[in-house]
């Protein structure tokens, strides 16, 4: 759903209440998120599915604890990929046997705090990961629940820093070393087998390589089924892209209608790891227009918002749409590079923007939600932004803005 939109007086609202005067408030760069949109864009991805199933939401996308908790009321599970993420979810209030813990490159340490825990499962990626949580299992006397990860070689149709799928890329199990590593699950004592997954890649906007993925999940299980191997779960991943230009991603419904149709009478469960459909479009970045400046060559609107504020732009090229918060502006129409005070050629929000702006004017980068803070650094030492979830009329500060002694906490000058 859209949370925000223009009211009758032309300035920029986000559920029920203006923004312009919860950036007075809070200062700006400013994260804004609407609760409602995040509630319905769960409850509608996983009410879509008819078949036995769960939903783990991808902490990556947004890792707030305000964000976390409401989905766990919600009945969430979690796909997180480090030991952080797993305390973020616990902190929220999340259940450890309903979190997926994805990622290449556990350590033992992040093993034996999710046994200790007890995870719900691990998404196994390398014949070296799953010799590891075998042997930290075995010192611990536990039994550690395991999926497989392939890597099906499918071509996402994405961005190629977001595509998980490939032979070139470093996630999952070559289809040349997944027997051996099924035989292994099977008679290890400290090991249990509970599936197969798959992730090919984030933003998708076709249902088709979702259903290609699938198909080679559902051909390995229905292989092993024939050999008296009954397996509970099938990871799909996640991925699902969302509207931020002129994509046309496919709804909730359309995609696991696909899926319930190659499904068929099998009961096995299969897992979703909704991230971006969930928060992306729920979310806003709110940055004020310090100086309007023209190089004899092109305008530019210099924000107070960076890269280091949202990297999205820089590190994807990707389009993000920005906004003014009033419409009650006479400045002429122009087209600007909308950047930042980083010093970096690469610092822009958005590039070519016919806007009718002037200096102090507040702007809304929408698509915020997914991918905004959690990928938000320190670099040129700024502090990071706050954030706040809007509620129908009321408001509540999840995240305050960062202070310049945050900047060097737990830093040290030589005696």
């Amino acid at each position: 759903m859209q949370p925000f939109a223009y009211n009758e007086n032309g300035q920029l609202s986000i559920e029920e209440l203006e923004i312009a005067p919860l950036a007075r408030q809070h200062g700006t760069p400013l994260y804004l998120y609407s609760r409602q949109a995040i509630e319905q864009n769960w409850l509608q991805f996983d009410g879509a599915a008819r078949f036995n199933h769960r939903c783990c939401y991808a902490v990556k996308a947004n890792p707030n604890l305000a964000i976390l908790n409401l989905l766990a009321k919600l009945g969430a599970g979690f796909d997180i990929v480090s030991g952080g993420e797993l305390a973020r979810v616990l902190e929220a209030g999340g259940s450890a046997d309903k979190v997926i813990f994805s990622g290449t490159g556990k350590s033992r340490e992040e093993i034996d705090y999710a046994l200790d825990a007890g995870i719900g499962c691990f998404n196994v990626e390398s014949t070296q990961e799953l010799t590891r949580i075998a042997e930290r299992a075995a010192h611990k006397q536990q039994t550690a629940p395991v999926t497989l990860r392939l890597n099906p070689d499918i071509d996402a149709e994405t961005h190629p820093y977001i595509t998980t799928g490939k032979k070139h890329n470093k996630f999952g199990i070559p289809n040349n070393e997944l027997e051996s590593l099924i035989q292994l699950c099977l008679e290890h004592p400290h090991l249990e087998l509970r599936g197969l997954s798959c992730h090919i890649g984030s933003q998708l906007t076709s249902v088709s390589p979702f259903i290609h993925a699938f198909e080679t999940l559902l051909q390995l299980y229905d292989e092993l089924a024939s050999e008296g191997i009954e397996l509970p779960w099938l990871n799909l991943g996640g991925g699902l892209g969302v509207r931020y230009h002129k994509e046309t991603p496919p709804a909730p419904a359309e995609y696991m209608q696909a899926i319930a149709e190659r499904l068929g009478e099998r009961r096995v469960k299969i897992i979703f790891e909704p991230g971006r459909s969930i928060v992306a479009n729920a979310g806003l970045l709110i940055a004020r227009v310090e100086y309007i400046k023209n190089n004899g060559l092109q305008n530019f609107a210099i924000t107070n918002a960076a890269m280091n504020d949202l990297l999205r732009p820089a590190l994807y090229q990707a389009y993000q749409p920005i906004i003014p918060l009033s419409r009650d502006n006479d400045s002429p129409l122009a087209t600007y590079d909308v950047v930042g005070p980083i010093c970096e050629s690469g610092d822009f929000l958005g590039k070519d923007r016919e806007l009718s702006i002037t200096q102090d004017d507040l702007l809304a980068i929408c698509g915020s939600g997914a991918y905004g803070f959690s990928m938000s650094s320190n670099y040129n030492s700024r502090c990071r932004a706050a954030e706040v979830m809007v509620d129908g009329q009321q408001s509540h500060l999840i995240r305050a803005r960062e202070q310049q002694s945050d900047l060097w906490r737990g830093e040290s000058m030589l005696p």
